[in-house]
């Protein structure tokens, strides 16, 4: 199993509204991306300077899964959106 995990830190400008569409986004993924086994969308509420706004943990069976949801054009649309609302991203790949 391969899990993929992703944080966002989000622009001031609209944030609230932004964090919650793109939670809808990505939690709408898993109905449309059939190689997405699981994902859990967490908003964050920690005041921790460190703290990054929302976080992402997906599952796959493996590596050619994530490719497929990387590439999928569901997940492209979300990206481009997400891409216009964040200031800063990080990300952790590995095998279970």
């Amino acid at each position: 199993m391969v899990k993929h995990i992703v944080m966002f830190d989000f622009k001031d400008e609209n944030k609230q509204e932004n964090l919650l569409k793109a939670k809808r986004m990505l939690e709408a993924l898993v109905d449309t991306v059939p190689s997405l086994k699981s994902m859990e969308v967490g908003l964050n509420f920690s005041e921790e300077e460190r703290a990054m706004d929302l976080s992402i943990i997906t599952t796959f069976d493996d590596k050619e899964g994530l490719a497929l949801y990387a590439n999928h054009p569901e997940h492209l649309e979300v990206v481009d959106f997400i891409k216009t609302v964040v200031s800063q991203s990080k990300v952790s790949d590995y095998i279970v």
